[in-house]
């Protein structure tokens, strides 16, 4: 190792256990009692032929948080001690820095000519600079060349945008942030544009949906290398509440409303969430609100874009997905609760709606070892648009 020849072994072996002991406070772990290697000197503690490069590909007005928290993962597993850790360079067209959305400049490590391959991950920002960054046919054209040979390839947000104009998505499935995801699809027609998921892999592409939805990627990746424990123990770190499968919506039915000024159907809306277990069949509906089931169908599909039977039933499942997450009740208890007339009901729903089952579900978010990603890369089975 090039940094333990140079400084000698007593000396690379005290740096190692100092760091050792500073990253096990960082991370609130007891190293004399957790054995697992903990530092935070990755890139002097290995050579470098055992890192990971990741390329961070940036332009002005990318989205600072596809950039930080990509990074921040990244790093923390670099802190935990990993056997193959990850150079991140970001790096910029002109080597310049960049100006982000929220006003704040990043310096960039290189510029892209310079970035030589193989690498092993192409990561591209998103933001609203990503049309900008399309047209740029310098910036496509390095990207396209560092894919040629990277181990994947990702983008977060609109960075989507960016790999569809290099060519990277042609004949893929793909996603990115659901507000730009008819817009994408509209210039790239050669690909298919899922404004669902979280984040979707198709083959050694991975695109993720709007901005935080970058931990959730990133979180994937480290899994994907380093095992389930290694990515949990970068979520409790970074302090996510939990690990989201790639195929969870973007956007939830209980973050979709009927506009302020049609209150009887936003009153039913209220009912709905709040009682899961009741008849909320078309004809019940319909009768409480006072108007025919044919006319209440028109209002649910003019301003919620679903049935009422296709809207009673994607809350239930996300009833049920927040119980299978905050409660111990057993499976047969939480269909009671959420509506289903059974288990088996409810699991039928509920792997239609996520791609999983309710008990894989749960197991995932209490830290089972299972494997994520073969939950969340999955294409997930068509649900309500939301």
């Amino acid at each position: 190792m090039e940094h333990r020849d140079r400084c000698g072994p007593d000396i690379a072996a005290q740096r190692f256990a100092a760091a050792r002991r500073r990253a096990g406070a960082d991370f609130g772990f007891d190293v004399r009692r957790d054995r697992r290697l903990t530092h935070d000197l990755a890139r002097d503690l290995q050579p470098f032929d055992q890192l990971r490069r990741v390329v961070l590909v940036a332009y002005d007005n990318a989205q600072l948080l596809d950039i930080s928290c990509t990074s921040d993962v990244f790093d923390g597993a670099n802190r935990l001690g990993v056997t193959l850790g990850y150079e991140v360079t970001l790096a910029t067209v002109d080597g310049r820095a960049v100006r982000c959305t929220g006003g704040l400049t990043l310096a960039a490590h290189a510029r892209l000519d310079q970035v030589l391959g193989p690498v092993d991950t192409v990561l591209v920002a998103g933001g609203f600079g990503h049309e900008d960054a399309a047209d740029d046919t310098r910036l496509t054209t390095h990207v396209r060349r560092l894919a040629a040979d990277a181990r994947r390839v990702a983008s977060v947000y609109t960075g989507a945008t960016v790999l569809a104009a290099a060519g990277l998505l042609r004949g893929r499935r793909a996603t990115t942030h659901w507000g730009w995801a008819a817009r994408l699809a509209a210039r790239h027609p050669d690909v298919t544009v899922d404004p669902a998921p979280l984040f979707v892999r198709d083959g050694n592409v991975y695109t993720s949906a709007g901005v935080t939805s970058a931990l959730d990627l990133s979180l994937a990746l480290v899994e994907e290398d380093h095992g389930a424990s290694v990515a949990r123990d970068i979520a409790r770190y970074l302090v996510v509440y939990l690990q989201r499968p790639g195929n969870q919506a973007q956007m939830s039915m209980f973050l979709t409303s009927p506009p302020p000024d049609h209150e009887p159907l936003r009153d039913l809306v209220s009912y709905i969430r709040a009682h899961p277990a009741d008849d909320l069949g078309t004809e019940a509906l319909a009768a409480r609100t006072g108007v025919s089931a044919r006319h209440l169908t028109r209002l649910f599909t003019t301003h919620l874009g679903a049935s009422p039977s296709r809207y009673v039933r994607t809350v239930r499942v996300e009833a049920a997905a927040r119980l299978l997450s905050t409660s111990d009740l057993p499976l047969a208890s939480v269909a009671r609760r959420c509506g289903f007339g059974s288990a088996h009901t409810l699991r039928q729903a509920f792997v239609a709606h996520y791609d999983t089952s309710p008990s894989t579900y749960r197991r995932m978010l209490r830290g089972g070892s299972h494997d994520r990603a073969s939950i969340g890369m999955r294409p997930p089975a068509t649900t309500a648009s939301t």
